[in-house]
């Protein structure tokens, strides 16, 4: 029986598969059934009433394919394979500098993950791509309807998996802070070509004698396309499509994805013709080559499958928005090798030159380069659907292009003038090496005129020799010298209502800061007022941006204090994105500064630390009393439901600050203020007695709890706290760690309930027993924690680490000496400078002074002093013997009960005990009289 003979346009050419996979294959039927559904793919896209136009992300050979066909037969409506939203920000393009990339970006979440916040989606655009082709052609001609129908953004993430995060970025940092520029975003790969087949991208990079899948594409798709007719074209790709399609180890969820896209953007098709009545003869349908070759059941115009149900979407606020890309940002994006993208739009301008081709751009579109005169493009014929193009595609050996040496010799020596200027010792022996080393390169790759790769890797072969002296390798000369890495620009029309204002507000500074160089701002506050503005808005730029977008190299701005002189870097236009960003969280930077303090102390994660930080911030940067009094009473409540100390240094730190601000600008402290003070005195009161007693609770903490209550007890006690709650706190505290031990006996000291003498011995107890000696180290941190709530031990510290260092044995001291050093630099590096201040007041200066020098502990108590004779009474010691009801009460409640002495000698007057009374009776006389008026007057004559 024989078989039927082959039909279709391609019946031929699947002949001709079919018998060479029964000849070669060791199971014919699988790889017949492979290569002739490829040929069955390609078929039925071409019968396809409604034109399918498969593309490439970023290929120079689609978008030259897509000029030749909208200039051959232009279209009325074009459909094309991106995000629906994102629509309307298509018409902002022509206010930028290509690369961007359209983006939408959400924080607040309705429907996700909080863990994905922030959300962000983004498109990046060349002028070397067949998207921007279709978008400038549709833009710019009268009549032409572009309708985006790839899923939305919101879908994005709605079809991500729970389990999954919606990026995965590389967790090392790129080289490069251009490649930086799209962050973690996911990005909308229109077209993406490339095999999910390990091993077929690893045999074809073999047998291809190349290092990376750009290279394979660029020496057997994008040059042998780049002059193909429209016919050739499709259906090449459409087979590219459905091979890699077809090869794919396992079903994926990512296969799933994309065929639920495919779907998707057949149905809204359908759903716009049948709204819109447009005829599919005159319509046009961009889409990747990989989903050109769908197997869904919605393909297809004449489909009878139902529409795929689009669920709606989340609550979830997107904004949306354009931000500056860069190549060297799409490679790392999409996985390229580093220079694909630039080689790409250097083989877009050669291919533009050489075809006399007129490319499409958008009226008013920002080229960054000289205008040149556009040549005629010939006028194309109409393409023939009917004819069958892809075997002899196939079937031909590859068209080897003649050495064009004039164009290599340039880049041979423009290679060797930029290695030497960036350290190399190149000479013109280099320049001829790389001449020939490209030659035999693109030889030994089966082509006659050297690729940008093949020069790149004859460049680094003969130059960079052993070792990279200056920033940038030879790779990266190479990409700088075939175009570089063009950075994108959004033009001014295209900002955010945020980052104009920004613009326009620090216009005063005469700067232009769109351009992406670092430039020097200076600011003399007191010859120039009018520039206060300014200076506020870049202080508050310095909070919301990056660390190198606004820069403060002189001046500061903290409680208290404004510099009168600024110097500042700026930086505005490299971090445009981020300045973009900024502008989808409000209209104006205070708005913006304003809504995250207030997020800074409604989040999850806020404590009582971070609403002082919140509050300080609003007094520096804002000056808003209105939020200083909301962040201040959401301090007060964060700390009263603390149940830890872990911040205790900083809260005592930053209400430290506060308070010395409010007394020193206002008449009387803010309300927060108070209560912030008396529920922290209760708040650390209840909590002391369980940190002293708590591992997980630092000494630095315990020491910031005693420091608040100490400093803070004239006002607490003024504001209406109980002292007696502090004493029981101490009362109640049992701690068994040195370091805490030392910490309350402080606290004991301070409260009055612990002598300073008998702190000493404690001490002496604890130098004399060499059980404990290892340990006290431990005990001398604690006291160094404690020179913050008590101050006046500084002396006490001193003479016990003197008595350690003067008594202590060798053996004993030596290894308990790095002890103390690292424990002294762990736990108090803000306190030793007290120490030390107070070693030098204590210490002599001198060398001989010391030889001589007693130190003050050590010195021998002086005689008690003898009691003084008795003295004549006056009129003051009269007026206390005659009424001494009132200095009884005191000395009962002094606990005093010496018996009195009687005033004796003929002048009570002045007491003789006073030589000044005794010479200014007057004074005394004149009280005596004030307060005894019925007493007679006493002659001094």
């Amino acid at each position: 029986m024989t078989a039927p003979a082959p039909t279709g346009l391609f019946g031929a050419l699947r002949e001709q598969l079919t018998d060479a996979a029964a000849a070669f294959a060791e199971s014919p039927d699988a790889l017949a059934g492979i290569l002739a559904g490829m040929v069955d793919d390609v078929d039925r896209a071409l019968g396809e009433r409604l034109e399918i136009f498969p593309v490439c992300h970023h290929s120079p050979a689609s978008a030259l394919a897509m000029a030749r066909r909208l200039r051959a037969r232009p279209p009325k409506v074009i459909y094309l394979e991106l995000c629906e939203d994102l629509r309307p920000l298509l018409d902002e393009l022509r206010n930028c500098r290509l690369p961007v990339a359209v983006q939408a970006f959400a924080t607040e979440l309705d429907g996700f993950p909080a863990e994905w916040s922030p959300l962000s989606v983004i498109a990046p655009i060349t002028e070397a791509s067949a998207e921007y082709q279709a978008i400038a052609y549709a833009l710019d001609t009268p009549g032409v309807e572009l309708v985006l129908v790839d899923r939305s953004t919101d879908h994005v993430f709605q079809w991500t998996p729970r389990d999954d995060q919606p990026a995965d970025p590389d967790p090392t940092p790129a080289a490069d802070e251009d490649a930086a520029l799209h962050g973690d975003a996911v990005g909308v790969e229109i077209g993406d070509l490339r095999p999910r087949f390990a091993e077929l991208e690893a045999h074809l990079l073999h047998h291809g004698k190349v290092r990376h899948w750009s290279e394979w594409w660029d020496q057997y798709v994008e040059r042998p396309l780049a002059d193909a007719d429209h016919d050739t074209y499709r259906q090449v790709m459409v087979l590219i499509g459905s091979l890699f399609r077809r090869l794919r180890p396992t079903r994926t969820a990512r296969d799933d994805r994309d065929e639920d896209r495919e779907r998707h953007m057949w149905t809204r098709m359908r759903q716009h013709l049948a709204a819109s009545g447009a005829d599919p003869a005159d319509c046009l349908y961009v889409c990747g080559a990989f989903h050109a070759a769908s197997h869904v059941e919605q393909f297809g115009l004449d489909s009878t499958a139902p529409d795929f149900p689009i669920s709606p979407r989340t609550g979830t606020r997107w904004r949306y928005g354009l931000i500056p890309s860069s190549h060297s940002a799409i490679e790392a994006q999409f996985g390229l090798a580093p220079g694909t993208v630039s080689i790409a739009a250097a083989n877009w301008a050669a291919a533009v030159g050489r075809t006399r081709l007129t490319p499409y751009r958008l009226a008013g579109q920002q080229t960054g380069k000289k205008g040149r005169r556009t040549r005629a493009t010939p006028t194309a014929t109409p393409p023939d659907e009917t004819a069958d193009r892809l075997s002899g595609f196939l079937a031909a050996p590859p068209a080897l292009d003649a050495l064009d040496e004039a164009e290599l010799r340039g880049w041979c020596v423009d290679i060797v003038r930029l290695a030497r200027r960036n350290g190399y010792l190149a000479s013109t022996a280099d320049a001829i090496a790389v001449f020939e080393t490209s030659i035999l390169l693109a030889n030994l790759r089966n082509r006659a005129r050297p690729t940008p790769y093949d020069f790149a890797d004859a460049a680094v072969t003969c130059i960079e020799k052993d070792v990279v002296p200056g920033r940038r390798d030879v790779r990266r000369l190479c990409e700088i010298l075939l175009g570089g890495d063009r950075v994108g620009q959004v033009g001014y029309d295209s900002l955010p209502p945020l980052a104009r204002d920004v613009l326009d507000r620090l216009r005063p500074l005469g700067l232009d800061l769109e351009r992406r160089t670092v430039q020097r701002a200076l600011l003399d506050l007191r010859a120039d007022p009018a520039l206060e503005p300014c200076s506020d808005l870049l202080w508050m730029l310095r909070h919301l941006l990056p660390a190198d977008a606004v820069r403060p190299i002189m001046g500061e701005r903290r409680l208290g204090h404004r510099s009168t002189q600024e110097s500042w870097d700026l930086a505005l236009g490299r971090n445009q994105r981020a300045l973009i960003e900024l502008g989808y969280e409000g209209v104006t930077v205070e708005q913006v500064l304003e809504q995250r303090l207030r997020r800074a102390v409604r989040g999850p994660d806020a404590t009582a630390a971070r609403a002082l930080a919140a509050v300080e911030d609003a007094i520096r940067l804002l000056d808003s009393p209105r939020l200083v009094d909301e962040l201040g009473a959401r301090a007060v409540e964060l700390l009263a439901a603390e149940r830890t100390v872990d911040d205790a240094p900083e809260v005592l730190r930053r209400i430290r600050r506060l308070l010395a601000h409010h007394r020193t600008t206002a008449p009387t402290l803010p309300a927060w203020c108070q209560a912030f003070v008396t529920t922290g005195y209760a708040h650390y009161c209840t909590l002391l007695p369980t940190a002293f007693v708590d591992e997980a609770t630092g000494v630095r903490q315990v020491g910031a709890m005693l420091g608040f209550l100490f400093h803070m007890e004239s006002l607490a006690l003024s504001l209406g706290c109980d002292r007696s709650q502090l004493e029981l706190a101490v009362a109640q505290a049992h701690p068994e760690a040195p370091a805490k031990l030392a910490l309350l006996w402080a606290a004991r000291h301070q409260l009055g309930l612990l002598p300073l003498a008998q702190l000493r011995e404690h001490c002496a107890e604890l130098l004399g027993n060499p059980l404990v000696v290892p340990a006290f180290p431990q005990y001398l941190s604690g006291f160094v924690h404690a020179l913050d709530p008590v101050p006046g031990l500084a002396p006490f510290v001193v003479e016990t680490m003197s008595a350690a260092f003067a008594g202590l044995p060798d053996p004993v001291l030596l290894p308990w000496l790095p002890t103390l050093i690292t424990t002294l630099r762990e736990h108090g590096p803000e306190l030793v400078p007290l120490l030390v201040k107070e070693a030098e007041r204590t210490f002599p200066a001198t060398l001989p002074e010391l030889d001589a020098w007693t130190p003050p502990w050590a010195a021998a108590p002086a005689a008690p002093a003898a009691a003084p004779p008795p003295t004549q009474a006056g009129p003051v010691a009269g007026m206390l013997v005659a009424r001494p009801d009132a200095l009884d009460a005191v000395a009962a409640l002094l606990g005093c009960d010496a018996p009195w002495r009687s005033p004796t000698g003929p002048d009570q007057r002045t007491g003789g005990g006073s030589p000044l009374l005794a010479a200014y009776p007057d004074t005394a006389d004149a009280v005596v009289a004030l307060l005894t008026p019925d007493r007679p007057e006493v002659s001094t004559g």
